[in-house]
């Protein structure tokens, strides 16, 4: 027990200083993207606007065949995630059971020899934000099958009064679908950004850096953005 407690004392102020910054980094990067009223929308706001648009002309789409397959394309998506988080957590866990190749990778990278109770912390935080990001595709495509049983109770009439109503309905449960899914995909891009800090405190402050820059630019500076505000 006192081992273990030397050994999470070599965690440094600096280690603090970048786990510290992962985590605000990874929230406030959240708060940013998803702020609906925000005078310099995110991608994932302005796709919104286009979820609901695309309900609209759901209702007057004859047949809507390719509706249903748009949504399938997007389970298939979620799928193909979540099985590749479920990989990663085992492949996780059995480096917790045993670290000695991680720590020897580790040591080969580093000038420093690794105490595994260290390492097995650092894989932890990585396993936190696998972990989150699967719960959320899981969600997520559970949100997607709510959405496409609204779409299917909407009238193929028109005319009818439940037409738009239901449509719109179906529209909302999209939306928040597709948040759960940029939501996972987010903690993933962290997942691989706190894989740094097995090479040090540094290097966790430099992943960090880059996997903030690389949500920020495709959110608010790529050429997506700017081909949606064109429409």
């Amino acid at each position: 027990m006192m081992t273990h407690f030397v050994e999470l004392d070599l965690l440094s102020l600096l280690d603090f200083i970048a786990l510290a910054y992962l985590l605000a980094g990874a929230m406030t990067i959240g708060w940013l993207i998803e702020r609906v009223h925000a005078r310099r929308p995110s991608v994932s706001v302005l796709m919104n606007d286009y979820r609901r648009d695309w309900m609209r002309q759901f209702i007057t789409r004859t047949p809507r065949i390719f509706d249903a397959t748009v949504l399938d394309g997007l389970r298939q998506g979620i799928t193909f995630y979540a099985s590749a988080c479920m990989l990663a957590l085992g492949g996780g866990l059995a480096l917790l059971g045993n670290a000695a190749p991680l720590e020897g990778l580790a040591s080969d990278l580093t000038v420093a020899h690794p105490s595994q109770v260290l390492l097995k912390i650092k894989v932890i935080v990585v396993l936190i934000f696998v972990a989150n990001a699967l719960l959320k595709f899981v969600w997520s495509h559970r949100l997607f099958g709510y959405c496409s049983i609204m779409m299917a109770a909407v009238p193929n009439e028109v005319a009818d009064p439940e037409a738009l109503p239901r449509a719109l309905q179906a529209a909302e449960l999209n939306i928040t679908a597709a948040r759960n899914h940029n939501r996972a995909l987010r903690s993933v891009y962290f997942a691989m950004g706190a894989l740094g800090w097995l090479l040090g405190a540094e290097a966790l402050l430099v992943t960090t850096t880059v996997t903030l820059w690389v949500l920020w630019r495709r959110e608010f500076a790529s050429s997506s953005r700017q081909t949606m505000l064109r429409g």
